[in-house]
């Protein structure tokens, strides 16, 4: 059968169909013209934005109002997937130099997220058919692996002795530094800790993390009495944030990044490697892998057994510069400073 006759065979089985469920061609064409106008970035782009939840306008928000200063006045059913190629990499060439930036890959890929989160809505109010969806005709780039590891003993015991002793607030430092040491939780699961969210006889913290997540994890009786000593001292209401400044005042993503830069001007290690709170969690978690198998850290992470989560426990017990250097000194039968 020539291709021409495969073709008319297939357009008249979808003619019968079409018939027997009592719907003409006309029909179809019809439902596809009832379609609502797309609306511009300018105005959808607030509308997804008050929809979604805090994380997510807070790691989308930025890339967002880049497409809005590009786009704005332009319909979601106008830019091909080569515009946005072309915006991924404008935002690429164009990104804040850091000293941890990496040839600005990760603003590319999180300006596609952006888009394809942006859309998704689009499509769920049918403003655009998913078949017409150009975001997911774009791929991302090839995430590079993250150069955070585990911080070894002696260099934690430093960051710890220079929170302590240094800054406005070395008891709030401390206390931050414990709780991410003891429970490997991330900054939104600290600040998002409530007092009761603190079960003092079990020991047991709620945790709320991205993605919705909430799970229970125990704490030493040493930390508990720390955290209810904070909440009753700085007045944290019963269900508002438990941690807070001197004055009362909740504090936010902002004390992390003053905390840690502070610590890299004594710590010159510090600022070199860019260390930040999410290298704890990696310490904890290897920690916790190395001593009580790759289940127990699962579980210590918070990680789900199913979905996504597949895996992601390995990102985070890799093996250390230390033990590698461990392993080059039995290999070589010679001392390593690392080792």
């Amino acid at each position: 059968m020539t291709d021409g006759a495969v073709g008319r065979a297939e357009l008249d089985a979808a003619r019968l169909l079409l018939a027997r469920m009592g719907i003409s061609p006309a029909d179809l064409v019809e439902a596809a013209a009832v379609r609502p106008v797309a609306p511009t970035f300018a105005e959808y782009v607030p509308v997804v934005s008050a929809a979604v939840t805090a994380g997510t306008r807070r790691a989308y928000g930025s890339y967002w109002k880049r497409v809005v200063e590009h786009w704005g006045s332009r319909r979601l059913d106008e830019p091909s997937p080569s515009e946005i190629e072309w915006l991924a990499e404008y935002v690429k060439t164009h990104v804040v130099a850091r000293r941890n930036a990496r040839g600005g890959r990760s603003a590319a890929e999180h300006l596609i997220a952006a888009l394809r989160c942006l859309y998704k809505r689009a499509v769920a109010d049918g403003f655009i058919a998913a078949a017409d969806n150009p975001a997911v005709k774009v791929a991302k780039p090839r995430r590079l692996a993250s150069t955070r590891r585990a911080v070894a003993d002696a260099r934690l015991a430093e960051i710890n002795a220079v929170a302590a002793g240094t800054g406005d607030d070395p008891v709030l430092d401390s206390l931050l530094l414990r709780l991410h040491t003891e429970t490997a939780c991330r900054r939104g699961g600290a600040l998002a800790l409530r007092p009761v969210d603190l079960d003092p006889d079990q020991c047991l913290i709620l945790l709320r993390e991205k993605g919705d997540t909430v799970r229970w994890q125990p704490v030493s009786p040493t930390l508990m009495r720390h955290l209810q000593r904070h909440a009753e001292e700085r007045h944290a209401p019963a269900r508002g944030q438990l941690l807070r400044y001197r004055n009362g005042q909740p504090i936010t993503y902002r004390r992390y990044d003053h905390l840690w830069v502070r610590i890299g001007e004594h710590l010159p290690w510090v600022y070199v490697q860019q260390i930040s709170t999410h290298w704890l969690r990696h310490t904890t978690l290897t920690w916790v892998e190395r001593n009580f198998g790759y289940a127990v850290a699962r579980a210590y992470a918070g990680h789900a057994d199913s979905g996504g989560d597949v895996g992601t426990t390995t990102t985070y017990v890799r093996a250390s510069l230390q033990e590698v250097a461990a392993a080059l000194a039995a290999l070589t039968n010679e001392p390593h400073p690392l080792a």
